[in-house]
């Protein structure tokens, strides 16, 4: 046997592994979320005049602004994520997939502030804190997305491509769930 055929059969052989690993990402992602959310609903249900006087200090056309980036964002690394696409096709989409996710995280930083700038957050109960908590671990993975998003733009493989896509697309679903519970519920 030849290396050329040595090395399509190591491929072949290490692309399930790949392949597993990147869904146990999706999966641990979905539960970590789920969980998060699975517990505000429970709060918001046992605290609900809190709830919803917290909900009354959020700016949901802020949330709303950034549904639009993100999914934006998603279209981006769809585009990238395209086996048709040219490497340098494929390195705008991921560069502007991983800025449009960067400009999600100027607007929510500008929503934190007014909602802390409000006063007293603390009278709200446990909403603010679970809002943060959530909120702020989706945010802590745009940012992480977003650096991997250039990382992977500036050494580009088909793996890579497909496996940041694919979380990216994750973490739009995540707000896409996250949006209306949080905001609009």
């Amino acid at each position: 046997m030849d290396a050329r055929a040595t090395t399509e059969i190591e491929a072949k052989e290490e692309a399930p592994t790949d392949e597993l690993l990147l869904w146990v990402l999706v999966w641990s992602e979905l539960a970590a979320f789920g969980i998060l959310l699975a517990a505000f609903l429970v709060t918001g249900f046992l605290q609900v005049d809190a709830f919803a006087a917290g909900r009354n200090e959020l700016n949901p056309l802020l949330a709303g602004i950034n549904t639009l980036v993100l999914l934006t964002s998603g279209w981006q690394a769809a585009l990238a994520g395209r086996s048709s696409a040219l490497p340098g096709e494929r390195r705008r989409a991921l560069v502007m997939a991983a800025l449009l996710g960067f400009v999600f995280v100027a607007v929510k930083l500008a929503e934190y502030s007014g909602e802390l700038a409000s006063g007293d957050i603390a009278r709200f109960g446990a909403f603010f804190e679970l809002y943060f908590l959530i909120t702020g671990f989706h945010l802590m993975h745009v940012v992480f997305g977003g650096l991997i998003l250039l990382l992977v733009a500036w050494r580009q493989t088909l793996g890579n491509v497909t496996l940041i896509t694919t979380l990216w697309h994750v973490i739009d679903l995540i707000w896409i769930v996250m949006f209306p519970i949080i905001y609009l519920v």
